[in-house]
């Protein structure tokens, strides 16, 4: 695109309403990439993370699996394991007092939602972004285009000159901002659906982990659904 219609351009020609919904494009792109690139990391993060669960299993007691799964505090299979491991002794040293009335399964069981509601939200955070983004971009470029049109038009009126050549480059600056718009909203959009998958993928290994871990701390095993044959993988407690 030449000077004459190029965004530079624009600015230089465009009024106080054109360079703020030039601005607001601008500053809405920015904010959702760093959203998609942040968030992309972190999902990129976990699946490393999960591909730890299975060595957690094979250890010989809970001390070693947690220390198989890292020792970032921000790791949420970790976090998970932890929460278990201390909802289980909770229960334990209180037997005597109240938590007699409150059975072992369902007080593990609140402390591993928890911590999975917990871990949801931190995914979450920062797609209301992108969902706004995808959603009011094309609006706010289209406004930018009517806007730059009409001003084209009082114009050329006002100079009484309405030749293709008076009105093809105003117009055609004016329409900069739809496609421009266009251009904030489709990444933020598509970014917006792989994180949403993304984070499925994450909720449901940690949805299988807190079975497995519930189970464990239950009954003293993990009760593993491959072989189909009720067989257990054992792990000491620490």
């Amino acid at each position: 695109m030449n000077n004459e219609l190029g965004l530079l351009h624009v600015w230089a020609q465009g009024d106080w309403v054109t360079r703020s919904v030039f601005a607001a494009l601008l500053l809405m792109s920015l904010a959702s990439w760093i959203v998609i690139l942040m968030k992309a990391l972190g999902v990129v993060q976990a699946k490393r993370q999960a591909a730890r669960v299975e060595g957690f299993w094979h250890s010989a007691d809970m001390a070693e699996g947690l220390a198989k799964l890292g020792d970032d505090d921000a790791n949420p299979f970790r976090q998970l394991a932890v929460e278990g491991r201390e909802a289980a002794a909770h229960h334990r040293a209180t037997r005597a007092q109240l938590h007699d009335s409150l059975d072992a399964s369902d007080w593990i069981s609140r402390a591993l939602r928890n911590s999975i509601d917990s871990t949801t939200g931190k995914l979450q955070a920062g797609l209301a972004i992108l969902a706004s983004v995808g959603s009011t971009a094309p609006f706010v470029g289209l406004f930018g285009t009517v806007w730059g049109i009409y001003h084209a038009l009082m114009k050329i009126g006002a100079a009484g000159q309405a030749s293709i050549d008076q009105v093809a480059g105003p117009i055609g600056e004016a329409l900069i901002m739809t496609a421009l718009g266009l251009a904030v909203a489709i990444p933020a959009v598509l970014g917006y659906n792989a994180l949403v998958r993304g984070n499925k993928h994450i909720l449901a290994k940690l949805g299988r982990f807190a079975h497995d871990l519930h189970a464990y701390h239950v009954t003293g095993a993990r009760v593993t659904a491959a072989s189909g044959d009720g067989n257990v993988v054992a792990l000491k407690r620490s």
